[in-house]
């Protein structure tokens, strides 16, 4: 594969998986926490296809075939963290609502 072709498939699976990550979040905004645990795994899934990826770049470039780098390299290591910055954070979030989710129930329930 092409170096533009591997970026551009960085950039691609970087912006589905951040996507599913906000649609995750506004799932788990309105309580549907099934919805929104099957769209983190989605985005863990792309995130790992990237990540693979990303360890193939680092191994040619260990075994000492170095690669040019490019603004368009750097961009689709920027989407890279971006998404998986989004992940963490979206993570974090989805608990917070769950525990929030969770107290109306109780407080209801009283």
């Amino acid at each position: 594969m092409e170096l533009e072709e591997i970026v551009f498939t960085i950039i691609s699976h970087a912006g589905n998986s951040r996507s599913a990550c906000f649609e995750a979040l506004n799932l788990a905004r309105n309580g549907e926490f099934d919805k929104a645990n099957l769209c983190m795994k989605q985005a863990k899934e792309e995130l790992s296809l990237v990540h693979n990826i990303q360890t193939g770049l680092i191994q040619e470039e260990a075994a000492g075939n170095k690669q040019e780098l490019s603004l368009l390299l750097m961009h689709a290591e920027d989407h890279l963290m971006t998404a998986s910055l989004a992940k963490d954070l979206i993570c974090e979030l989805i608990k917070m609502y769950e525990e929030k989710f969770k107290e109306k129930e109780i407080a209801c329930n009283v």
